[in-house]
């Protein structure tokens, strides 16, 4: 296998490079040999797409170094693989390219399985746009391996602790249908909950996790090939929290950093929940984002957070904290005081476009 080196992460085209040198050498190590039949993601991931808007994805991690870099495939418009175990890269186009011509996965999997002598080896996952899916875990792959399917995914996993991790993917990407939220945003909740029941069964490894979405529709993407997500983190000791942690910071969803005194997209979230609460501007019904101080912390807003903030009986002004203080804690209660009032849908269906990543 070749590939571009990485460290650490990638985001869209932002990528560090290491100094040239021959390829084979910039793979890491834990990788092993230079064979694309050599090359080893024992893991879990889903692919997956959502009906409502057309996205394609994979989320996936393991205990192995730059997972992002071999598992994940996807195309815009066509459909996403999942490619591991005893890893054949070229599964990802191989695939992509038959579901592109209208081949339903089941048949394009059987045709590139049918010409594969390591196939027993293999473990793959593909979906096309149009929901059709199919899976494969080959009868020598480690225990304990397997998957779930559903109406818009494919999960599969090998060298797992057992099936509670890809039966966790399952549930919390179904429990996510139909909500308004990102594929990313979803898929990486479906990782994390997976993650959190054991995961890789190995322990002591260096540990990498990837996102990666495409969307066809126009203007939602910078790159041509329709990309929007692309997040690698190539090692890290929690690399599901940081998958989430980077999705955050890059998207400035409410909550990826403590307020006092800001502007930016997650300033108009914040107003946009409080004016939903009667808290900022009540006589507004409907906030416009076109105004000079629409994305800056204005004392008005400040004032409303002091409010809300005392209203939860949280540590005010009065007793040292600094005015408009938005911690974690606040953004959760923020939340449970819109669920309470039956607005917390609403809302998010408010937010979604300003908290879409378009890199």
């Amino acid at each position: 296998m070749r590939v571009k080196p990485m460290v650490v992460v990638r985001f869209g085209w932002l990528a560090l490079l290491l100094n040239s040198s021959p390829l084979a050498a910039q793979e890491p190590a834990a990788w092993g040999v230079s064979s694309r039949d050599a090359l080893e993601f024992h893991t879990f991931s889903i692919a997956a797409i959502d009906p409502r808007t057309g996205e394609v994805g994979v989320a996936v991690t393991t205990r192995v170094p730059c997972v992002g870099n071999g598992v994940p495939w996807v195309r815009a418009g066509v459909g996403a693989v999942a490619t591991q175990a005893n890893t054949r890269t070229e599964y990802g186009q191989i695939l992509l390219d038959a579901l592109a011509k209208g081949e339903e996965p089941s048949k394009a999997l059987a045709r590139a399985l049918a010409a594969d002598s390591l196939a027993a080896s293999r473990q793959v996952g593909v979906i096309a746009v149009s929901g059709k899916s199919a899976q494969h875990t080959g009868a020598n792959d480690s225990p304990w391996a397997g998957g779930r399917a559903g109406t818009s995914y494919v999960t599969q996993g090998n060298l797992l602790v057992g099936p509670e991790v890809v039966e966790a993917v399952a549930a919390s990407f179904e429990a996510s249908e139909g909500t308004p939220r990102h594929l990313a945003d979803r898929l990486i909740d479906a990782i994390a909950a997976g993650y959190a029941k054991g995961g890789d069964a190995r322990k002591g490894r260096t540990q990498s996790a990837a996102v990666i979405v495409a969307d066809s529709r126009p203007g939602r993407s910078r790159r041509a090939d329709g990309v929007t997500v692309n997040i690698n983190v190539c090692e890290h000791p929690e690399p599901v929290a940081e998958l989430r942690r980077i999705y955050n910071t890059i998207s400035q969803t409410l909550g990826y950093r403590q307020l006092e005194q800001f502007t930016g997209n997650d300033i108009w979230q914040l107003k946009v929940m409080l004016n939903a609460l009667g808290l900022f501007r009540p006589n507004e019904q409907e906030l416009r984002r076109d105004v000079p101080d629409a994305l800056v912390f204005t004392p008005d807003a400040v004032a409303a957070v002091d409010a809300f903030r005392a209203s939860e009986h949280l540590s005010v002004t009065s007793l040292g904290s600094p005015p408009g203080l938005v911690d974690d804690d606040t953004v959760a209660r923020l939340w449970a005081a819109l669920a309470r009032a039956g607005k917390a849908d609403a809302v998010r269906q408010a937010l979604l476009e300003t908290v879409a990543v378009r890199r």
